[in-house]
């Protein structure tokens, strides 16, 4: 009885940010100490949650559970309300299992560790709270307290444009993230004296389409803009290019996914109504974002402005999901946030464990390491690989079941469907294009001399007769100036981590599919009945000839049916 009422979620919120706040005065001058402590607080509250979630959640109930309310400012309606449901219980351990391997990832950094990792603790707090806040006052704090360490952590450690880098990705998050104020606060007050914030307090308010629709517009570019929807994306490039690796694993693996969450949570579930006239919108930015992402990456000669833009690309799926209406496209959207969590985190690693061998992100300038680095040849070209949607691999589970998923929408009509299919279908054919020119560029010979730098002096040398040497591409550096060796044991332990779970995930779908489908079998079936019944209203909802708004009487009895169990 004292676990099951025990405040579970508050004490995984809370152990991060506690024991951050007691690195600055721990009683140890070296880094390695603190390497250690933080890495096990972040591994504990990593099991805590396994334990909690595997003992006390119930993954075939669609409701929130976990529930715990405590009373904050209550003449401001705010409310410490945390809970977890099938949409958030993944992105959790998500957060937790990334953010944990980040960390490690870290471990060789010596630049300010007590700061570095007192943030990275902080971050770790402020992702947890945005995914299990039931009080969306208490998702805006927590996602403005996400803002101030990643700003901090790219600023300090990043590349040399890493001052103009922080600034744009805190302008553009920031601002927009007042969207989410202003939605919260005329949510809250629209419809009597009860003011609340609750989740489930503000779902059962019946408010006006003109409102729904002004509300879903803003909280989509709020949403858009951490979601890197296009043309809200261009901070992404810029963050991912200065960022550090471990703080790039978090940016692509877990801060991307808040604007997934985001349009899931609210627009979807608070704004169904809405939702309604705004799907084919997100379905046409998601084929943008899919096509445009991909076309981009071909001119990117910056590995990580490469990966980046693979991400943007692969975002676009999590809007095709989430618009097609279907069971199977929006567990295909929550699965595409999953994978690509793991696989881009697993890239920008692989990114960072190059860059420590070869000290440059330029793809024009490396080549020829492959023969050198074999071990990491090997776990980046599998990870290009899951990224390509290999079949067998987590990224193709999900990026087939979105496209059957939208594929087999009865909302839209046939040439909507088939031209949003196949041009999705030519930014999956340019992904494997793009990433292997990167591993060919990265791993394979350039046929170039390169040139070999010894103190002042710089003179040409064939690579292959200089045993001293480590040469790559059209760079040759002596051994003592770098370390060349192959991965690591802890760098290869990073990387299976992701990778064991990428292909666990492809090869049995359901692993994943299991912890969300009760809940968003029961989002769609919300999100068909505003259809239904605005399409008896306005049968011309959509414009004729682009969608069909047909629903079938006895579909419609079901859908019915099913809200009323």
């Amino acid at each position: 009885m004292i676990l099951t009422s025990f405040p579970w979620l508050t004490a995984i919120i809370l152990l991060p940010l506690l024991a951050s706040l007691l690195i600055p005065v721990l009683p140890v001058k070296e880094g390695k100490q603190v390497r250690w402590y933080a890495l096990g607080v972040a591994i504990a509250d990593f099991v805590l949650m396994c334990y909690v979630f595997s003992q006390h959640y119930d993954p075939s109930n669609s409701s929130f559970q976990l529930v715990e309310t405590y009373q904050w400012l209550p003449t401001l309606g705010l409310s410490w309300t945390v809970s977890v449901d099938g949409i958030s219980m993944p992105l959790v351990l998500l957060a937790g299992l990334v953010t944990t391997l980040a960390m490690f990832s870290a471990w060789q950094l010596d630049h300010k560790p007590r700061l570095f990792y007192t943030l990275m603790l902080m971050l770790y707090a402020a992702q947890i709270g945005v995914f299990v806040a039931q009080d969306v006052l208490l998702l805006f704090i927590m996602w403005e307290l996400e803002l101030v360490p990643v700003y901090l952590l790219i600023s300090i450690w990043g590349g040399q444009k890493r001052q103009y880098a922080a600034m744009k990705f805190l302008l553009y998050t920031a601002a927009a993230s007042i969207f989410i104020l202003v939605a919260a606060l005329a949510m809250a007050l629209y419809g009597g004296d009860n003011l609340t914030f609750d989740l489930v307090q503000l779902g059962l308010k019946d408010y006006p389409l003109g409102l729904e629709l002004l509300l879903y517009a803003g909280l989509l570019i709020a949403f858009g803009v951490k979601l890197a929807v296009f043309p809200l994306h261009t901070w992404l490039p810029d963050a991912h290019g200065e960022a550090s690796a471990p703080v790039s694993m978090i940016l692509a693996g877990v801060l991307l996914k808040m604007g997934g969450y985001g349009l899931i949570r609210l627009n979807m579930g608070l704004l169904s109504d809405a939702h309604i006239y705004f799907a084919p919108i997100l379905a046409t930015l998601g084929v943008v974002n899919i096509v445009y992402g991909a076309l981009t990456s071909f001119g990117q000669t910056n590995m990580k402005r490469r990966l980046a833009y693979s991400s943007v690309s692969h975002m676009g799926f999590v809007l095709l999901g989430i618009a097609s209406f279907t069971d199977l496209g929006m567990s295909g959207a929550m699965l595409q946030m999953l994978s690509h969590g793991l696989i881009a985190a697993l890239l920008f690693f692989l990114a960072g464990v190059t860059y420590d061998r070869t000290h440059t992100l330029a793809l024009n300038d490396m080549g020829d390491i492959g023969e050198k680095m074999p071990k990491v040849f090997a776990l980046f070209t599998a990870g290009a690989m899951a990224s390509l949607a290999l079949p067998g691999m987590s990224g193709f589970a999900s990026e087939i079941a979105v496209f059957l998923g939208f594929s087999n929408s009865d909302i839209y009509s046939s040439s909507f469907r088939t031209v949003t299919v196949f041009l999705s279908a030519v930014g999956v054919i340019l992904t494997p294009i793009y990433l292997l020119s990167m591993l060919r560029q990265l791993f394979y010979g350039t046929g170039k001399i390169p040139v070999c730098v010894v103190g002042d002096t710089v003179r040409q040398k064939d690579y292959q007769d200089n045993q001293e040497s480590m040469c790559f591409g059209t760079n040759c550096v002596l051994p003592e100036d770098a370390d060349y060796s192959d991965g690591k044991p802890r760098e290869i332990f990073i990387a299976l981590s992701f990778l064991v779970l990428i292909i666990a995930i492809g090869l049995y779908p359901k692993l994943a599919t299991q912890l969300y489908d009760v809940k968003t079998v029961a989002l769609n079936t919300q999100v068909r009945q505003s259809y239904t019944q605005i399409s008896q209203k306005n049968p011309q909802i959509y414009a004729k000839g682009f969608l069909s708004p047909k629903v079938r009487t006895s579909e419609e009895s079901s859908v019915l049916a099913t809200i009323k169990q």
